[in-house]
């Protein structure tokens, strides 16, 4: 077989396969920082401990996370040579960038939720929270520069053959960054809250609810709420016309 219809193929089904994980991360990481401030403001036990439920659920989409994407990042390199040879002083460096200042800010964090909850201040709980949240889509912010540029490519000039930086900012912020950064936090926001209430509904089938119901089944209702905003703008018109 065509060898290049081989590397689409296996590149294609690697970035859909892994691109199920990041956006999922926007939304929970959301919905469990709601959670999280309600828990400190309100002493809401019931916030919190739906909260732990999550944090359990975040925990493996982050490690499918990092699994595939490694993956993926090996794919241009072995698939796409050449290309990787022409523009991998500019392509490279938001990959580099993610990882250094967005990768282990968030896998730090997310360990302190997964393991600290007893051993932190509720205050340095609720930071680790946020923090978590700001590094996904701070991590978000980097792959989108990256993937814009490989479409709407600025700020560099071609020299024997290679791309070299001449303008950060215009590469950074090249004609498709923002409204692809916009669209798809958007669209996470309504595929990880929704993910989370579709298995509170699952529970809410199975389990009868009561006074003594699992915090599994009581926090049936709020994940849904993160993704009204979302869904409230409309999204895919600038990005299609890209």
């Amino acid at each position: 077989m065509n060898p290049v219809f081989l590397s689409r193929l296996q590149f294609g089904l690697t970035a859909g396969f892994h691109f199920l994980f990041p956006p999922t991360t926007f939304g929970l990481t959301l919905v469990i920082l709601i959670l999280e401030s309600r828990s400190l403001r309100k002493k809401d036990g019931t916030a919190r401990e739906v909260s732990d439920f999550l944090i359990r659920i975040l925990g493996v989409v982050f490690v499918m996370g990092v699994a595939t994407g490694i993956a993926l990042e090996f794919a241009f390199g072995n698939n796409w040579s050449a290309y990787a040879r022409t523009v991998g002083d500019i392509f490279g460096a938001p990959l580099a960038a993610e990882g250094v200042f967005s990768f282990f800010l968030e896998s730090v964090f997310l360990g302190i939720l997964v393991f600290g909850r007893r051993r932190v201040s509720p205050r340095m709980y609720w930071l680790s929270a946020f923090l978590v949240f700001f590094a996904a889509h701070l991590s978000g912010v980097w792959i989108i520069i990256a993937n814009s540029w490989m479409q709407t490519p600025a700020g560099f000039r071609m020299e024997a053959g290679r791309a070299v930086l001449t303008d950060f900012s215009q590469a950074a912020l090249n004609p498709s960054t923002i409204v692809r950064f916009v669209h798809t936090v958007l669209g996470g926001w309504i595929t990880g809250s929704l993910a989370a209430a579709a298995g509170f509904s699952v529970i809410l089938r199975l389990v009868r609810k009561g006074p003594d119901a699992p915090p599994e089944e009581r926090g049936g209702q709020p994940p849904p709420r993160p993704a009204a905003p979302g869904g409230a703008v409309p999204q895919g018109s600038p990005q299609g016309g890209l």
